[in-house]
C-alpha cells in the first residue's frame, strides 16, 4: 500500500446464517479501523453457495449491521453477480501454468471440488494421493477436453519451498509448500471456491488490509500463493482471536443467543453492544471499559488486537448495557425508550409534545434501575399505564397487616387534601399519618409503593409519587383498597 493511500477493508459474510457475534465483531473491527484511518469499509456478500443461501438471510445480515451501527461505504457487492470475473481469473491461471484442469470425481482426493461430509469422509480425503491430472500428458488432456468431460480447475501449488506472509496480530508466518494441496479454484459446476472468489474480489476491490477471524489462518498461505500467481501484491493480514463461551469452547447456540438480531430483540442498546464487542479481543492498553463509539474510533489500532481467544461473558454484556442506560445523554436514550413503549402498545403521542418534559423526567428517574430496554414496559409499566398488576410476592410481603386498608384509605384522603404536590409535602403527609396512627412509616411506605406501581422495588417512593401526579396516586390508592383487604 502506498504511504499516502487510505486503507480499504471489507466484511464478506456468507448468507448461510444470520449475523452472529463472531461475524459482527469482525465487521466492527474492520469498520473501526477504516474510520480511524479515514479509509473505506466495503460490504461484500459471498453468496455462491446456491443451495444454502437464502434471501432472508441476506436481509438479516444487513439489518444486523445497521442495528449495530456499522455502515458500509461501498456495496453490498454480491459474488453471485461476478461469476465471469472468477472464471476468467481461473482460466488466466491455467494459461500461465499456475493452475490446471482436473477431471477427477469431486470427492476422490484431498482438496476436492465438493465438500466431503463427515469425519470418515474427511479422513478418506486426507489419505488419498495427489491429483494425477497435474502431470497428465498433453495428448491425454486434449482427449478429455474433446470428450467434454466435466472439469474443475486446481491451483498448481509449488512442490518445494516455503510460503511466507506477515500477520499484523500473530507476526511472521510460514508454511512448507509440500503441506499445501493442489486446492480447487473453480468447481466443475463453474462455481468458484472461497479461495478464488475472495482473492479475485480483494484484488479487484483494491483491499489493503484483511481483518478476519483466526480460523482463516490456514487459508492465508493458499491465498498468498494466489496473489503472487495473479501478479498482485498481498494485502496486510490481521487475524483476530476467536470468541469462546464461558466454558472455553467455541461460541455456539448452546451458550445462548449468538445472532446479533437476538440481542436487538432482547433490548440491548446498539452502542453498548458495540462497546462490549470491541473489547472482545482488543484493548486500548488501559483499564477503561466504558468507551463511546467516538472514543473507540479514535483509539482503534491493529496493534491492540490480542493473540489470545476472547470470552463472551453475558453478565458483562448486561453490565455494559446498564451502564449505557444510566450514562447516555438523556436525549439520546429517549428515542429507544419511545420505540420500546411503542412495541408494547404503551406510547402516547403527548409524550413527544406537551408532556415531553414529564416523559424525560420519568425515564431519568427509572433508568438507574433498568438493565434492558423492555424494563421500561415491564416492571416500570405502571409509570406509563394505569393497567398494571400487583406483584404477588409484593402483596404477600407488604399488604399483610390488617390495619392497612384503613391506613391507605386515610393516606389517600390526606394526599388528596394537599395544596402543593411535591416530594416534601407527600413525605410529611405520610409520616404524619404514621405517627398519628402509631405505626412505623416503613409500613405505609412499602404498602403504598405496591399500591401505586404494583411492585416492591421501584424508584424512591416520594419521587415516584411526584412523577405520577396527585390524581393517579390518590386513585390508585383507593383502587387498591379492596385488594389490600382481601385475604
Amino acid at each position: 500500500m502506498a504511504a499516502d493511500s487510505k486503507p480499504r477493508v471489507r466484511f464478506a459474510p456468507s448468507p448461510t446464517g444470520y449475523l452472529h457475534v463472531g461475524g459482527a465483531r469482525t465487521a466492527l473491527f474492520n469498520w473501526l479501523f477504516a474510520r480511524h484511518e479515514g479509509g473505506t469499509f466495503i460490504l461484500r456478500v459471498e453468496d455462491t453457495d446456491v443451495e444454502r443461501n437464502k434471501p432472508e438471510l441476506v436481509d438479516g445480515i444487513l439489518d444486523g449491521l445497521r442495528w449495530l451501527g456499522v455502515q458500509w461505504d461501498e456495496g453490498p457487492y454480491f459474488q453471485s453477480q461476478r461469476m465471469d470475473l472468477y472464471r476468467a481469473a481461473a482460466e488466466r491461471l491455467v494459461a500461465s501454468g499456475s493452475a490446471f484442469a482436473c477431471y477427477c470425481k469431486a470427492i476422490q482426493y484431498a482438496g476436492a471440488d465438493a465438500v466431503v461430509e463427515g469425519e470418515e469422509g474427511a479422513e478418506k480425503a486426507a489419505r488419498t494421493p495427489p491429483c494425477p491430472c497435474r502431470d497428465m500428458a498433453p495428448a491425454e488432456r486434449q482427449e478429455k477436453e474433446r470428450q467434454g468431460l466435466p472439469r474443475a480447475i486446481r491451483f498448481a501449488t509449488p512442490r518445494t519451498g516455503v510460503t511466507r506472509f506477515e500477520d499484523a496480530v500473530f507476526g511472521p508466518r510460514e508454511v512448507q509448500n509440500a503441506e499445501i494441496e493442489d486446492f480447487v479454484l473453480l468447481r466443475s459446476s463453474g462455481v468458484p471456491t472461497y479461495q478464488l472468489g475472495a482473492v479475485v474480489d480483494d484484488i479487484d476491490m483494491r483491499i489493503t488490509h484483511i481483518i478476519r477471524g483466526a480460523d482463516h489462518l490456514s487459508n492465508t498461505p493458499k491465498q498468498a500463493l494466489l496473489y503472487a500467481a495473479l501478479g498482485a501484491p498481498a494485502p496486510i493480514f490481521a487475524h483476530v482471536p476467536l470468541i469462546l463461551g464461558a466454558d472455553r469452547t467455541r461460541l455456539s447456540k448452546r451458550h445462548g443467543a449468538t445472532s446479533v438480531g437476538s440481542y436487538s430483540e432482547e433490548g440491548f442498546l446498539p452502542e453498548a453492544f458495540r462497546n462490549f464487542l470491541a473489547l472482545l479481543g482488543w484493548s486500548t492498553g488501559s483499564d477503561e471499559e466504558f468507551l463511546r463509539t467516538s472514543e473507540l474510533i479514535a483509539r482503534f489500532t491493529l496493534s491492540g488486537i490480542s493473540r489470545t481467544n476472547a470470552i463472551f461473558d453475558r453478565p458483562k454484556l448486561e453490565w455494559f448495557n446498564s451502564q449505557y442506560l444510566q450514562k447516555l445523554p438523556l436525549e439520546e436514550l429517549l428515542p429507544y425508550v419511545k420505540a420500546e413503549l411503542q412495541r408494547a402498545g404503551l406510547w402516547r403521542d403527548a409524550w413527544d409534545a406537551a408532556e415531553r418534559e414529564w416523559f424525560a423526567h420519568t425515564v431519568d428517574l427509572l433508568r438507574p434501575r433498568t438493565r434492558l430496554l423492555p424494563d421500561f414496559a415491564t416492571w416500570a409499566r405502571a409509570f406509563f399505564s394505569d393497567d398494571f398488576d400487583y406483584d404477588a410476592e409484593a402483596r404477600a410481603k407488604f399488604w399483610k397487616d390488617h390495619k392497612l386498608p384503613d391506613l391507605l384509605g386515610k393516606l389517600a384522603a390526606a394526599l388528596d387534601a394537599l395544596a402543593d404536590w411535591n416530594h416534601d409535602a407527600c413525605d410529611h403527609a405520610l409520616r404524619a399519618l404514621a405517627e398519628a396512627e402509631g405505626v412505623k412509616a416503613g409500613l405505609l411506605i412499602n404498602a403504598t409503593r405496591v399500591a401505586i406501581v404494583g411492585r416492591a422495588v421501584a424508584p424512591p417512593l416520594f419521587e415516584t409519587m411526584v412523577v405520577l401526579g396527585k390524581d393517579r396516586v390518590v386513585s390508585r390508592l383507593r383502587r387498591a383498597l379492596p385488594h389490600v383487604a382481601a385475604p
